[in-house]
């Protein structure tokens, strides 16, 4: 039966409006010319809330997900699964790009713990890569990446992403098929140049630096603090009184040789002395703009570099917690077209801010640092309160949105204080006895007989 309601259809999303409010979506689908010519049930507005609660309820399929956003009516069905595939192809991938582009902001302010150095934002670039589903149409936009054994298993995406350190918010986000032209991380980081400001601290790993790049950011009048590989050739110019040293850093060996085009940096070295940890007795390597040994101290400085670990932390919010692979969904990704999966990785991005922009006002309401609340807690109250929230804005519904607030800042981690904690870069299975799987296995002819016409009986 179809649905016939002068309501909104997707009716338990009302709370989302809280953080990504309803004119905004209608001035997105107006600016991308999604404009409906029939009354139908998946309008461009149902398919693109559609989409975003898919960035949310990440653990069942799309028809259970139209479920789960919409109460029970006596007598109706829900959209076929094919009905709703074909209302995400119709409404593409422009409206959710832009949304995510609008809607995802910056969250901190000068007074949330952890999110400020001095008069600076922390910011931080890094990159990860995903497996999507293994069809024809995925392994020809994206790739397989390489191995000595032949291709892997799934095509993949890379991803690189910036990342406001002090909320886990992703500001923005560029991605490409591994092997497509121009996808390491070098190549892509530049495109989300144009969301720094001069006002902001980035901080980044040492696979992202290049001369280039550098320059790139200084004429944007960024800060930055920096590891580098220690093979980099650093000439001390003038030695500081904490131990680090200014030196210049050259576009080319020649330009070193006759010290021109150079620029200057500050340049830390250091070394950790604990057994336990990774890294000790290895030689460490921070380039840095903030010059002045004084004001900003290398201790302080080579342990602020270190924050830059929170973004390994929200890839593991989105891969292990959000969106994890399990028996139905064995790639990171879901979509089986180069189409749907660049609109999912948009409207994951839309839901891993939606749990950190509701986690960043619980904690606002008591001053609580957002490092202290469960990410994993934040996001399963979420799922399970969004069906109670009254449909209509006003007062019920105000009501409603502090309560799921106050609730949310009770979903503490087990710490009061962030632990002392290391993590080894191991895998504890590394290879398969199992033969690698070819071409040949990927697409086996139907069968010709039956199991029991391939049985010889053995005398």
């Amino acid at each position: 039966m179809p649905i016939v309601d002068a309501e909104r259809v997707l009716d338990r999303l009302a709370a989302l409006e809280q953080l990504i409010p309803q004119p905004l979506v209608q001035q997105v689908l107006r600016q991308t010319g999604r404009r409906d010519a029939r009354r139908c049930t998946l309008t461009h507005e149902v398919t693109l809330w559609l989409v975003l609660a898919m960035g949310l309820f990440t653990d069942v399929p799309i028809r259970q997900v139209f479920k789960r956003a919409r109460r029970l009516h006596p007598g109706e069905d829900a959209p076929h699964r094919s009905s709703l595939c074909l209302a995400r192809q119709r409404l593409g991938l422009a409206p959710v790009r832009q949304l995510c582009e609008r809607a995802v902001r910056l969250l901190a302010t000068p007074r949330t713990p952890g999110a400020y150095y001095q008069r600076w934002r922390l910011m931080t670039i890094d990159g990860t890569v995903l497996d999507v589903p293994d069809t024809d149409a995925n392994a020809a936009a994206f790739g397989y990446p390489g191995s000595g054994r032949g291709h892997g298993a799934f095509p993949q995406v890379r991803k690189v992403s910036l990342v406001e350190v002090g909320t886990h918010v992703e500001l923005a986000f560029v991605a490409k098929g591994v092997r497509a032209p121009r996808s390491g991380e070098q190549s892509l980081a530049p495109a989300l140049f144009r969301y720094l400001r001069p006002d902001m601290l980035l901080v980044w790993d040492r696979n992202f630096f290049s001369f280039s790049l550098w320059k790139r950011l200084l004429r944007r009048r960024v800060q930055v603090l920096a590891r580098v590989s220690n093979r980099l050739v650093l000439k001390p110019r003038r030695r500081l009184a904490d131990g680090s040293f200014l030196a210049k850093i050259y576009p080319s060996a020649a330009d070193r040789a006759r010290d021109q085009h150079g620029v200057l940096v500050r340049v830390l070295r250091y070394t950790l002395d604990d057994p336990q940890r990774v890294g000790q007795g290895q030689e460490h390597v921070l380039l840095t703009t903030l010059r002045d040994a004084r004001r900003h101290p290398a201790r302080a400085l080579i342990v602020l570099y270190h924050e830059r670990w929170e973004v390994e932390l929200v890839y593991d919010e989105g891969k292990t917690h959000l969106d994890p692979r399990r028996a139905s969904k064995p790639a990171h990704l879901r979509s089986g077209t180069p189409a749907g999966v660049r609109q999912e990785l948009y409207a994951l991005s839309l839901g891993h801010f939606v749990v950190r922009a509701a986690m960043a006002r619980a904690a606002a309401l008591t001053g609580t640092d957002v490092d202290r609340l469960s990410f994993t807690g934040c996001l399963q109250t979420l799922r399970a309160r969004l069906a109670e929230c009254p449909r209509h804005a006003g007062p019920a519904q105000q009501q409603w949105y502090q309560g799921l607030l106050a609730e949310l800042n009770r979903e503490r981690t087990d710490d009061a204080v962030r632990r002392n904690r290391i993590n080894p870069r191991v895998v504890k299975c590394k290879m398969s006895k199992f033969a690698k799987k070819r071409p040949e296995h990927r697409r086996p002819p139907p069968l010709l007989q039956t199991f029991e016409e391939s049985v010889v009986l053995l005398h």
